[in-house]
């Protein structure tokens, strides 16, 4: 399947996809692949954002891009290796049987699969502003972005003896 198609699927059902994407055996570059698209998605998503916060202060909108770009597309790659590591580290005292690939590869398909929601989040927080609505909808991201984690990590071998 495409990776459009599975981030659909994933909505549907992201343990389903995983063992799809599991089953195709390690593959780093496919993790990496998926680890900077999601990471591309949401530096675009920061665009109506600081567009708004240039408008308003009267800066510069290039220098927020550039932090932006460096920040979500450079350094926020780094973090997530970083997070999948100690996830995989706390899940085997947890007595999980996943490997350090599986725990990467279910970290960067569940931010991938609910990059779309990020999106939305920049729309709001560009076109409306900070409130309610945007709590509201950071809110469902981060609900969607937990839901897709922990099945995947549970596809991946969390909680199987």
């Amino acid at each position: 399947m495409s990776a459009t198609r599975d981030i659909v699927a994933t909505y549907r059902g992201p343990r389903a996809v995983m063992r799809r994407l599991l089953q195709a055996g390690p593959r780093e570059d496919r993790a990496l692949v998926f680890l900077i698209c999601g990471c591309l998605i949401v530096f675009v998503a920061q665009w109506p954002r600081l567009a708004r916060e240039a408008y308003l202060t009267g800066q510069e909108l290039n220098p927020l891009l550039g932090g932006a770009l460096l920040g979500w597309v450079f350094m926020a790659p780094l973090f997530f290796y970083a997070l999948a590591l100690v996830s995989h580290w706390v899940l085997r005292l947890l007595k999980g049987h996943n490997t350090a690939y599986e725990a990467r590869m279910a970290l960067f398909w569940a931010f991938l699969a609910s990059s779309p929601l990020f999106l939305l989040h920049g729309l709001v927080a560009g076109f409306i502003g900070p409130g309610p609505g945007l709590l509201g909808v950071g809110f469902v991201w981060c609900a969607i972005f937990l839901w897709f984690w922990i099945a995947c990590l549970q596809e991946a071998g969390w909680g199987k003896e």
